[in-house]
């Protein structure tokens, strides 16, 4: 998958030397990673490679979908992740196959609009792909976070415990922009 914004590309994590120590500064930080379902921030570089192959290794199953890197053109810097995937099975019965968009940046990448610019890109893609409709969600103190869902459009449904054993802020945007 390959995206471009004015100030960004959307791309696949590889195996480079620049990546795996990237994605290990964004993954080994625990203000990064207290917002996600990561159990703990990355320990040693060596998962960074880990990481990025089991994520490729899912997402070859799931066509369309996977958490890509988020490069500034200009500098070549990685500010980030953005991802498109499905949602896994709520805790309160089968669900619908929502799916999920979602970003996590490296702390001196906030700030900048480059969440909400590589969101955007990715909703695209994900109405390109013939999706009606795209979710997320985040813990209700990542203000951040949902200012972005307010951003790019998705209005909020209310608070949910449906996935990843939390209590969440559910955002969504149909295709045509409304939830």
């Amino acid at each position: 998958m390959h995206l471009e914004t004015g100030r960004l590309l959307v791309r696949e994590w590889t195996d480079s030397p620049a990546d795996l120590a990237r994605n290990y500064d964004i993954y080994r930080r625990q203000e990064v990673t207290r917002w996600l379902g990561m159990p703990t921030p990355l320990a040693e570089p060596a998962q960074s490679q880990l990481v990025i192959d089991r994520r490729r290794e899912f997402y070859a199953a799931e066509p369309g979908y996977g958490v890509w890197a988020v490069e500034q053109r200009d500098t070549g810097v990685i500010a980030g992740s953005v991802l498109l995937k499905p949602l896994p099975e709520p805790a309160d019965g089968p669900g619908r196959g929502e799916v999920e968009i979602g970003w996590h940046f490296h702390p001196d990448c906030w700030g900048h609009g480059y969440a909400t610019e590589s969101a955007r890109a990715v909703l695209a893609y994900g109405w390109a792909l013939g999706l009606a409709e795209i979710h997320a969600i985040a813990r209700p103190d990542n203000a951040p976070s949902l200012a972005v869902m307010r951003r790019i459009g998705m209005t909020r449904v209310g608070r949910t415990h449906r996935w990843y054993d939390i209590e969440a802020e559910l955002y969504m945007i149909g295709k045509e922009g409304t939830a």
